[in-house]
């Protein structure tokens, strides 16, 4: 094998982080001591770094096979996760494949095929039947939030990917919950597990109750965002009909929200969390999909309109806010019928005032490019273009997320007509291209 080096150093600068935390150091020395690793550790804790990094010191420069293979539960989580090692910086190859992505475009980039895959266990188990992915150089293997794949039914496909990869060595499963029993199916071999949960929330979190008259509990749902201000904001709902129903209510009110859920298709989601990313909402109307593996930064609030139905759920849900050295807080709207769940033991009363305003409206709007990494589009591309043709300033262009086949950019909202005026006949890269206000 030849020898893989590589810089810590200049991974973590990459990131704009100084150190590992204690968890990532831990996870280093375990996986060079032991095949098969169980890492428990808290959402926002940085279990990504943590399971990478023991991957890239076995990957081998001189091998131009597949050797490491990551199974995921939602294809926001792959896709997140491969930005991290794209991120890392390592010179090797990696790919992307999950539900929702146009298989072809799976099957030219597995032609060549990558150091590293990631995926969700449903288009993994479909490549694998196809013989699209060769497993003979596979040793590693990562069951990144494990518990919820198994949660979701893939326990089928998992047992065929694990079945599929015969040379199997080294064996790599993360959670956010302890609670989850480990199939024999997975075939660890004395595995050491590495348990950095400590079963409290956040000290940054808080935590408050707030009562609401009626049964629905819309009213009162508004009347709180309103009180909360223009701050960044997720709202957990139980069911997907009702996702829809409390965002199209909240529109229907001056509330401008995106929502996101199971059932809408790719660009859909990419849309709806692009907008939330980038302030062209505050408000993320969402059910359970959006608790785990979502890595979206500064979240002020997160409001359960519906109880949780588990204390597991609970935590994942107040994982996307109070991460790192951040605070946030997490709100659960009671209806008269409904308790404080018994695992909450301290939370504050709070009551809105008698009047409330509408929050200021976004600055913010978000322009969709009809072109993206396949072709040959990307974010330096979209910058020259908006400033050259659309006459933007630097501070005028907010986030931009480029995907295979489109991409999102936030603009400011008092720049947007103008501009879309001004390059409506321009093209990107010799190539006339659709550009609008996104859906």
């Amino acid at each position: 094998m030849a020898e893989n080096t590589y810089s810590i150093g200049k991974i973590l600068s990459n990131f704009k982080i100084e150190k590992l935390n204690e968890m990532q150091l831990a996870s280093l020395e375990a996986n060079k001591k032991h095949n098969d690793v169980i890492l428990l550790s808290a959402t926002g804790s940085g279990k990504t770094l943590a399971f990478l990094l023991p991957i890239l010191e076995l990957l081998d420069p001189s091998n131009n096979k597949t050797q490491a293979l990551v199974v995921v539960p939602s294809r926001e989580l792959a896709l997140q996760i491969e930005q991290v090692f794209k991120t890392m910086s390592t010179g090797f190859k990696v790919t992307c494949c999950y539900g929702g992505h146009l298989r072809e475009t799976e099957e030219n980039n597995l032609l060549q095929a990558p150091a590293l895959i990631i995926g969700t266990a449903g288009r993994l188990a479909d490549h694998l039947r196809r013989g699209n992915i060769q497993t003979d150089n596979i040793e590693t293997l990562v069951l990144d939030e494990f518990d919820k794949s198994i949660e979701l039914g893939f326990q089928e496909e998992m047992v065929f990917i694990i079945e599929s990869i015969k040379n199997l060595k080294k064996r790599i499963l993360t959670s956010a919950t302890g609670a989850a029993e480990i199939p024999a199916f997975i075939g660890l071999q004395e595995p050491v597990t590495l348990n950095f949960l400590t079963g409290e929330e956040p000290a940054a979190l808080a935590i408050q109750i707030l009562k609401s008259d009626g049964k629905d509990k819309l009213e009162t749902l508004f009347n709180l965002i309103c009180y909360l201000g223009n701050r960044s904001t997720i709202i957990f709902c139980n069911h997907r009909e009702a996702v829809e129903r409390t965002g199209a209510f909240l529109s229907d009110r001056g509330i401008v929200n995106v929502f996101y859920h199971g059932a809408l298709e790719q660009p859909e989601r990419d849309a709806a969390l692009c907008k939330f990313r980038n302030g062209t909402s505050n408000v993320l109307v969402t059910t359970d999909l959006a608790s785990r593996g979502l890595d979206i930064p500064n979240i002020r609030y997160i409001i359960h309109y519906h109880l949780p139905p588990n204390e597991e759920t609970f935590t994942h849900r107040n994982g996307r806010t109070a991460r790192m050295d951040a605070s946030g807080t997490a709100i659960l709207i009671l209806s008269p019928e409904e308790n404080v769940p018994s695992y909450i033991t301290e939370a504050e009363a709070i009551e809105l005032p008698g009047t409330v305003t509408l929050p200021e409206k976004p600055k913010w709007s978000t322009l969709f490019i009809a072109a993206g990494k396949k072709d040959k589009v990307n974010k330096v591309d979209i910058v020259g273009f908006l400033t050259h043709k659309g006459q933007l300033k630097k501070e005028d262009i907010g986030l931009i997320e480029v995907k295979d086949f489109f991409s999102f950019v936030g603009v400011r909202k008092v720049k947007v007509g103008n501009t879309l005026e001004m390059i409506k006949n321009e093209k990107i890269k010799n190539k006339k291209v659709k550009i609008d206000v996104a859906k």
